[in-house]
């Protein structure tokens, strides 16, 4: 084959990211010449028009152009990066556990990300969260039993599909079981093929049961299956595992390459071509090499390793063959199925509605009478540091839809580094509301909180991540800091809608 001709298959197996609101000249020029997917994330999204304009100017230069973006609804949003999702996360929909539901909430979902012209979503999460202190995962998995989590991954793979986007299950084989963020190092999951059969791969045979179109790669050390490699090149993991065993025949998308946890070991363009020779047929790239240098550097390498025998012509081709059929499903999806308005409702109905039904409250007898609140309240909020998935850039917290609701509502923030001695400061004898966030994983803020309810014992705690601890003379715990989340945790302590 003309190096010409592996440069245009190289192309199609990559799925590169971009700077701006509107496709870059390079991207346009590469469609042409063969690039077969782009990803987008928040930095691309200003509006649903935006979107959709952008989408279609890819579209005209491909026609079956995969555009993937990583939307898992929750926490992890990127269409509502800037104002936080309108819909639950997947630890909410585990706590209500309806699976009904959880299919709704996908297909609500899928049907507004088609609308836009999205037809890849790298979701859902099919990870089980067996580890509490895991920094990464917490409320973007359904929750910590695996059974629970297997029939939530198929509903969330049906809904999604149905509405028109193909759907990818990650981070195979799971990354429940780890105290360590795969953007930052190598995590090592220790768990014997057993328990790995019982609690990893239940969730990823459940999303390839349900027909599953993607599955992603976790950079994950699983010494168990592989002792080498990680799972995103290894052959025994993607090849033996995933295609042989567990029977997946559609798209193996890569997680970010450019992720340290591979990237530190085996390079940028190495990781890139390892993963290919391992099965992998799709590269994701692009969170921090969005510019056309990056993509031809990845592009080089991949032609240079079946030039020198490193990579078997025939494993690039069959990856392309793989990613052009999964253009193919998506094109038949846009044409198949009716397409709604989007922009029309400030917040999902069907996303409210659900997250209305996510939020838990634990009373203690001296917590008797405390909702609703008597009046307008003061509200602390606690911010952890974030993780890289969640992004910087995404709202959270509660004050603001309770001075909706509670007009005169005032609010404080701190960090770890800037909680005073007292932090109920400010309350001033209103009804006080500490808003924490995974309060089990932060010593700072499990010291703050405890201060404050001294101080104040008929505080209100309202917990916005895992509520693996519960304190409090009433707790509220709402499974995640969406903002369909916030106001419903405000409607229940204001006592209206």
């Amino acid at each position: 084959m003309s190096v010409g001709n592996l440069a245009s298959l190289a192309a199609a197996v990559l799925q590169p990211g971009f700077v701006g609101t509107t496709p870059p000249p390079w991207v346009c020029r590469w469609l042409g010449e063969g690039l077969g997917s782009v990803v987008l994330f928040a930095r691309n999204v200003v509006d649903p028009e935006q979107v959709a304009a952008l989408t279609a100017t890819l579209r005209a230069e491909r026609p079956d152009v995969i555009v993937a973006i990583d939307e898992e609804a929750g926490d992890v949003t990127r269409i509502e990066s800037a104002r936080g999702s309108s819909r639950p996360g997947n630890l909410a929909l585990g706590a209500i556990d309806d699976p009904a539901l959880t299919e709704e909430v996908a297909r609500d979902l899928g049907t507004d990300l088609a609308a836009l012209g999205v037809t890849l979503d790298y979701a859902p999460d099919a990870d089980v969260n067996s580890n509490p202190d895991n920094p990464v995962i917490g409320v973007r998995s359904f929750g910590a039993e695996p059974t629970l989590v297997a029939r939530h991954t198929a509903a969330w793979v049906r809904g999604l599909q149905a509405g028109g986007v193909a759907a990818c299950a990650k981070h195979f084989p799971g990354h429940g079981d780890t105290r360590v963020d795969s953007h930052h190092d190598l995590p090592r999951i220790t768990a014997d093929r057993a328990r790995l059969e019982a609690v990893e791969l239940a969730p990823f045979r459940a999303a390839v049961a349900a027909g599953v179109q993607a599955v992603m790669t976790g950079h994950l050390l699983v010494p168990a299956l592989d002792p080498e490699l990680p799972a995103t090149l290894s052959s025994r993991i993607l090849t033996g595992l995933l295609r042989d065993e567990l029977g997946f025949s559609g798209v193996v998308v890569t997680d970010a390459v450019e992720m340290r946890a591979v990237a530190d070991r085996y390079g940028f363009t190495g990781a890139a071509v390892r993963a290919l020779a391992a099965g992998a047929d799709a590269i994701c790239v692009g969170g921090e090499h969005a510019d056309e240098e990056s993509a031809r550097r990845l592009r080089d390498a991949i032609v240079a390793a079946v030039v020198s025998g490193d990579l078997p012509e025939e494993r690039l081709t069959e990856a392309a063959k793989r990613v052009g059929q999964l253009a193919a499903w998506t094109v038949a999806a846009r044409t198949d199925r009716p397409r709604r308005a989007f922009g029309t409702d400030p917040c999902s109905p069907v996303g409210l509605a659900a997250a209305r039904r996510a939020v838990r409250v634990t009373t203690a007898p001296a917590g008797a009478g405390t909702l609703p609140l008597a009046g307008p309240a003061h509200v602390v909020e606690f911010e952890p540091p974030r993780n890289i998935a969640i992004g910087a850039e995404t709202p959270w917290g509660l004050a603001g839809p309770l001075a909706d609701l509670r007009p005169g509502t005032t609010t404080a923030r701190y960090a770890e580094a800037g909680v005073p001695a007292d932090p109920t400061g400010g309350a001033d004898g209103r009804p006080l509301v500490l808003v924490v966030r995974d309060l089990h994983r932060h010593d700072w803020m499990r010291r703050a909180v405890d201060r404050a309810l001294t101080a104040r014992p008929d505080a209100v705690v309202v917990e916005l991540g895992v509520p693996e601890l519960v304190t409090g003379a009433v707790h509220v715990a709402t499974h995640g800091a969406t903002r369909a989340g916030a106001r419903a945790a405000a409607e229940l302590l204001t006592g209206g809608r």
